[in-house]
């Protein structure tokens, strides 16, 4: 008798390779840092392609536009792939799966949208340990959100995680940076 690992015609590939982020989350040790990793590339990515990297860390409209497009396609995309993958992987969240880590780095970021944030390195370096540690401790109600059904709680907790690291690295830009 062949289990889901073993039956490849039953494997949602297109789906495991999103939640996966095309292989990230099966580097060894750290996946999840990995897929913070790519959270903050996408979203160089996004200000250098927009021209907000260009505007001395000013956000321009179309950034903010793009930027939560992007976001929430990803959100949306993560919730549907961490679902297929943790139902064929039968595990509840899935040490693979990183699409959650992404989503939440980008959320981590919002704090530059709107100029609210300066967007320079040290807010880059800073946002990403503020997730990366946010996204570990899980404060309330990050924990409790992982009891959502599928790729909702799969996403949740980083969201919130996300949220946690935008007030603070918000807050910090304000008072310290």
């Amino acid at each position: 008798m062949k289990t889901n690992t073993e039956n490849s015609s039953a494997k949602p590939r297109f789906a495991v390779a999103l939640a996966t982020v095309f292989g990230t989350g099966r580097l060894p040790l750290v996946p999840g840092t990995f897929g913070a990793v790519v959270g903050v590339g996408i979203g160089c990515l996004m200000a250098w392609a927009t021209g907000a990297l260009a505007a001395g860390g000013r956000v321009s409209p179309r950034f903010l536009g793009i930027y939560l497009a992007v976001n929430v396609v990803i959100a949306l995309a993560g919730v549907w792939a961490a679902s297929l993958t943790s139902d064929f992987l039968r595990h509840k969240d899935p040490p693979s799966v990183v699409i959650d880590e992404v989503s939440g780095q980008l959320i981590a970021f919002a704090g530059f949208l709107g100029g609210l944030a300066g967007l320079n390195w040290k807010s880059l370096v800073l946002g990403f340990i503020l997730f990366r540690g946010f996204d570990v401790l899980k404060p309330f109600p990050a924990r409790r959100a992982e009891w959502l059904p599928g790729g909702w709680g799969v996403m949740a907790d980083d969201w919130f995680a996300g949220a946690y690291a935008a007030i603070a690295l918000w807050l910090t830009h304000r008072y310290l940076l």
